[in-house]
């Protein structure tokens, strides 16, 4: 082990300071060691990626696609995205020239916008439980977060807004991610068009991370660019719709203006995603567009799985409209403290989850199960998680009566 010079230990940024680690991989790691686990942790689908992407990656290695793309990704690709985003999002006809970049995945994305269009000290609205990078990223960049908590709806209103901007009019920007992560909540047609006149009132800049826009039950997902394009970036990708989370190909679109300044962040940062990668996305939006459509018909049913298990356990959460996710608040009889009790569950029941403390306000005393996984494992793990519960409960029940 190379030991640092004394008098540069403390030659870092010192924001990192207080930004925690990735949280969720934190607690994957230490649950993997926990022998015959099933881990439901984490947000990758198990389903291979289509044959046809497969085929274009092969086909663009043969063909020697070795060199630098363009910064901002193929043009045939950016044509493929603008079509996507009007024809299944609902969202505007963006100029594939000037208003979209390819990143290396959505986490990317999310980086290049908050970098580019916000300055240090900067007031972002973050609404909580939500996938935790938005935070740390934003803290990293010196913003200001201020979280809102939205249970036990999850869902963020106009009237949540209107709320939050009266008792933060400094506030520069909103970060959106719906079918959210890790509730798996969506809005209907009137809900988005509520939040989004209210908006519209304001100078806020909208970042709305669509990437579960695919995997959505019972609704077409219609992305909040259809209502308000001139004051949001929209954020998204290939790793949930199509289970490419190894590709590593995500995209930003916005206006010409504002999307300037991104691909000057993005072009800084990687410089251009891989050609290959994105000959496969470029398959996955034009031949396979319809791929997500099988995996969405087995999430729907492995979601009734585990909601009909956490039931009988005496779990309680609101039914997904989306993405692969079920946020569940513990039962009275078991511990409280979340990230406690998601290491009890592992070591007991040999069930692996996600503590819902970490994606922020409103999510303590909660879990996040991934149902991205075998449906064979998800029965299995409900099984452990319902005879788990059962002698917890019969054990208290016991004390209390002695």
């Amino acid at each position: 082990m190379v030991q640092v010079k004394e008098s540069l230990s403390k030659q870092y940024n010192q924001l990192f300071e207080i930004v925690p680690p990735a949280a969720i991989r934190a607690v994957d790691i230490k649950l993997s060691a926990v022998p015959d686990i099933i881990k439901l942790t984490l947000g990758e689908p198990d389903f291979a990626v289509p044959d046809v992407v497969k085929a274009a990656v092969k086909k663009a290695v043969d063909d020697n696609d070795s060199h630098y793309a363009p910064s901002q990704g193929t043009l045939a690709l950016r044509q493929a995205i603008s079509d996507y985003i009007h024809e299944r999002l609902s969202g505007p006809v963006y100029d594939p020239e000037s208003e979209i970049s390819v990143t290396i995945g959505a986490s990317e994305a999310i980086y290049d916008s908050l970098s580019a269009l916000f300055n240090r000290g900067e007031t972002i609205l973050v609404p909580t439980p939500t996938f935790c990078f938005y935070q740390a990223e934003a803290l990293r960049l010196g913003l200001k977060v201020v979280e809102i908590n939205t249970a036990p709806s999850y869902l963020f209103t106009a009237e949540m807004f209107e709320k939050a901007i009266q008792e933060h009019p400094e506030a520069k920007g909103l970060v959106l991610n719906f079918p959210g992560n890790p509730t798996g909540v969506t809005y209907d047609e009137q809900e988005l068009k509520d939040l989004a006149a209210a908006i519209k009132k304001t100078d806020v800049l909208v970042l709305s991370d669509e990437i579960y826009a695919e995997l959505t039950y019972g609704q077409t997902h219609k992305s909040i660019t259809h209502y308000i394009p001139e004051q949001t970036i929209l954020i998204s990708g290939l790793s949930k719709s199509h289970a490419m989370t190894g590709y590593r190909v995500g995209f930003i679109a916005g206006p010409k203006a504002l999307m300037k300044m991104v691909g000057l962040a993005h072009s800084g940062v990687v410089t251009t995603a891989p050609g290959p990668m994105m000959a496969g996305a470029l398959a996955a939006l034009t031949e396979a567009r319809d791929a997500p459509k099988a995996m969405r018909d087995i999430y729907q049913k492995r979601r009734d799985i585990v909601l009909a298990g956490l039931k009988e356990a005496g779990f309680t959460a609101p039914t997904p409209k989306g993405a692969f996710y079920i946020f569940a608040k513990i039962p009275d009889f078991l511990p409280q403290d979340d990230e406690a009790f998601v290491y009890e569950l592992g070591e007991k029941a040999k069930v692996g989850t996600i503590p819902g403390s970490v994606f922020g306000t409103g999510g303590e005393g909660h879990i996040r199960i991934s149902y991205a996984t075998s449906t064979e494992k998800l029965e299995e793990a409900m099984k452990r998680v319902i005879a788990y519960a059962k002698a917890a409960k019969e054990a208290t029940e016991l004390s209390t009566a002695e």
